[in-house]
């Protein structure tokens, strides 16, 4: 696929117009309108009447295989879920301790004020981005990613998808790749670092690239009902425009680890849990309102995101999650729709480490061979700005920091 923004924009005409020809667009979407509008008010309503929309697992019971068919069912229809317990709180509460050191000790503050504005993932969106640090290879970065509680409540959520199509296997459910992401430490206070609704993985190649067009078959054509978000079927084969922050791997669920207590109005997250929702952001730049060359202002190498303007019937759905603790963790579907509440009005700091789920595949195997010189040499992921602070970081992960599992994890094993 072509980059230049031009190119991509004349390829944007085309696939609308050969879109609009394939199926009836009017009649799909008002169907599609009135089914997931009505999903979105009911949500709105349970969660005004304080019913818990996102479920919760308890990391015991997927360590004791007891987790009811019925609560993978529940994690399927809302595209998200919250794992309680997968760390133990003084573990994580050290962990916490020592990354504000590491970032102290290293001056990580002074070198990112010189270094401002390499990344500029967000800078589409309405909010700006939130006090995310960009350290891939702290000691307790590494630690959460390899550890074997994490691996296993991942595992369980990956045997959620559907990863085999026919004799093939669009991914191994049983084997994880780490993929290095970033913390985030947002002071009490703070009003200037939200985000606004969005969602990642890509924006424009998703009417554009192959890989992707097998993938929503279903949702451009009259049968957008067979459209299963958890059908893994050629997901793996998609291709990302390049981009800093623009996730090259093939994830089943993003997500984070909960380094401090943290709840609604902590300037946490937000989630619209309606994993069918993809199927409107698809459809509305099809419809005559939308000019051209428009994909409802999605843009090449940005975060894809949902606005009053395009999208208002989805958004009344989104809901803050439940109070989380150290050592809680909380996962969503790729292709979720996603927030950060603009303003942090508790007392605490509410941090977090990024960490996702990649399962083993061909495409996160080959992201590993990228990833590994930049953990040996301390420099950012590659998915990320070339910012590189930690090279001459003390303190920093190397390979005597990785157990077995973890050298299997980052492809050394």
């Amino acid at each position: 696929m072509a980059s230049s923004v031009p190119t991509i924009m004349s390829s944007v005409v085309a696939a609308k117009s050969r879109l609009r020809e394939s199926f009836d667009v009017k009649s799909v979407f008002a169907e599609v309108e009135g089914e997931l509008g009505r999903a979105a008010s009911e949500i709105a309503a349970r969660a005004a009447d304080g019913e818990q929309i996102v479920p919760e697992i308890s990391y015991a019971d997927i360590l004791a295989d007891t987790v009811s068919t019925e609560l993978g069912d529940a994690v399927r229809a809302r595209g998200c879920a919250i794992i309680r317990n997968v760390f133990a709180r003084d573990q994580v509460s050290a962990w916490n301790t020592e990354l504000s050191d590491y970032l102290e000790r290293n001056s990580y503050l002074d070198r990112a004020r010189e270094k401002a504005g390499l990344d500029k993932y967000f800078e589409t969106l309405e909010s700006g981005r939130p006090q995310i640090y960009g350290i891939y290879w702290s000691r307790p970065q590494v630690a959460a990613r390899q550890s074997e509680s994490l691996t296993r409540a991942r595992l369980w959520l990956n045997r959620l998808w559907h990863s085999r199509r026919g004799a093939g296997v669009d991914f191994t459910p049983d084997r994880l790749c780490s993929y290095a992401d970033r913390i985030r430490q947002r002071e009490p206070g703070d009003k200037s670092l939200g985000l606004s609704p969005h969602m990642d993985g890509g924006s424009v190649e998703r009417w554009l690239d192959p890989g992707f067009g097998r993938v929503y078959a279903s949702v451009f054509s009259d049968h957008w009902h067979e459209y299963d978000p958890f059908d893994a079927a050629f997901r793996p084969d998609v291709k990302e425009i390049p981009s800093p922050a623009v996730c090259r791997m093939f994830r089943t669920y993003q997500g984070w680890t909960a380094l401090t207590e943290q709840g609604q109005g902590d300037g946490t997250l937000r989630l619209l849990p309606i994993p069918r929702a993809i199927v409107y952001l698809l459809l509305r730049p099809l419809l005559d309102d939308v000019p051209a060359d428009s994909l409802c202002d999605a843009a090449p190498g940005r975060a894809l995101g949902a606005s009053e303007r395009w999208h208002a019937p989805l958004l009344p759905a989104f809901v803050s999650i439940p109070k989380l603790y150290p050592g809680d963790t909380i996962w969503w579907h790729p292709d979720l729709l996603h927030a950060v509440e603009d303003v942090h009005t508790g007392s605490r700091y509410s941090n977090v480490m990024y960490i996702s789920a990649a399962p083993d595949c061909a495409k996160n195997r080959a992201f590993l061979e990228l990833q590994k010189p930049a953990f040996v040499s301390g420099k950012s992921s590659p998915d990320f700005a070339p910012e590189d602070y930690e090279v001459d970081f003390s303190g920093r992960a190397t390979l005597a920091d990785l157990s077995p599992l973890g050298r299997q994890q980052m492809g050394f094993g």
